[in-house]
Formats: structure tokens, sequence, C-alpha cells
């Protein structure tokens, strides 16, 4: 799935690198990591997205090569705190709808409240 087919749309994205992080702002949204031409490798939530950024980027599973590509880029939607796990569960249910299971790189359910 590309990250065009999400609704809402995430508003902005940055090339996912350390170059980027201190373009990375302090709220909190939706985000996604994608490969360069879009597919969704990981869907999720933050309160603080600049933190969140950070922490991926320490990850191995987040900026290795995956089965389907490697994350290049992170999109996000700035986003109510309060409503963050509702957005978060429509994106991952609309992925789920297409392709029967959820993206690459995401373990674990999101919370259903």
């Amino acid at each position: 799935m590309k990250v065009d087919e999400l609704e809402p749309l995430p508003s902005t994205k940055f090339l996912f690198r350390q170059s980027a992080y201190k373009s990375i702002p302090k709220i909190s949204g939706c985000y996604v990591l994608a490969t360069f031409t879009g597919d969704i490798l990981y869907i999720g939530l933050a309160d603080n997205l600049y933190n969140r950024f950070q922490q991926h980027l320490n990850s191995h599973d987040k900026i290795g090569i995956t089965d389907d590509g490697k994350a290049t880029w992170f999109y996000f939607l700035e986003y109510d705190a309060d409503n963050l796990p509702k957005l978060e569960r429509t994106w991952l249910n609309r992925f789920e709808a297409l392709h029967g299971n959820k993206p690459v790189l995401n373990k674990n359910n999101s919370p259903v409240s």
C-alpha cells in the first residue's frame, strides 16, 4: 500500500536520515516510514514526533533493509494527542484490509480505545 492511499493523508514528509532529525517538530501525530516509492513499511503514533524519529533511527529493524524495501521517508500528520490511537488504528485497518496483515515493521497491534 502506498502512503497516498491513507485517509487522512499525512501532510509532511522528511528523509528518514540523521541529517533531518533537527527539522522534525516536537508535536504529536501519526506517522509512516515508507520506501523511496512510498510503500508503507511502518505505521505509528507519537506524542513527540521528534523523539520518536530519533528512536527509530537508533533501531536496527527500522534502518535495515526489509523484504519490502528500506525506509527512506518519514511522513506524518500532526494530530490531537487524545485521538492518536484512533487515527493509527484507522491507518492500520486500511492497510490490513488491503493486505491481510500489518506493515512489515509493525510488530504489535495498536490500542483499540
